[in-house]
């Protein structure tokens, strides 16, 4: 049995860890709002430099929200996950681990 959890960004930052502190997950599902301007959400594993291993681009509409569900088992993040938001109203990641 796993353990889901999720944590809600409005801005770029760790979803799981922090700078120096390692946080292993797998994210299964991703949840975001848009903004009026087109967007994109970047997860890293490893901080803001780390290896980039999802990116989503999202719609320029104000309105917008759309749930990304990852197959399988999800993706690895090995350190940590950590998010970068542009022209993304917020993004909330379901992760265990």
């Amino acid at each position: 049995m796993n353990d889901l959890s999720a944590k809600t960004v409005s801005a770029t930052g760790f979803i799981t860890g922090s700078s120096g502190v390692a946080q292993p997950a797998r994210v299964k599902t991703i949840y975001y709002v848009a903004s009026g301007t087109a967007g994109t959400i970047t997860l890293k594993d490893g901080g803001s430099s780390g290896a980039t291993k999802i990116v989503i681009a999202t719609p320029a509409s104000a309105t917008a929200t759309e749930v990304v569900y990852i197959p399988d088992s999800g993706v690895r993040f090995s350190t940590d996950v950590h998010a970068t938001i542009a022209d993304v109203t917020s993004v909330t990641v379901f992760h265990d681990g």
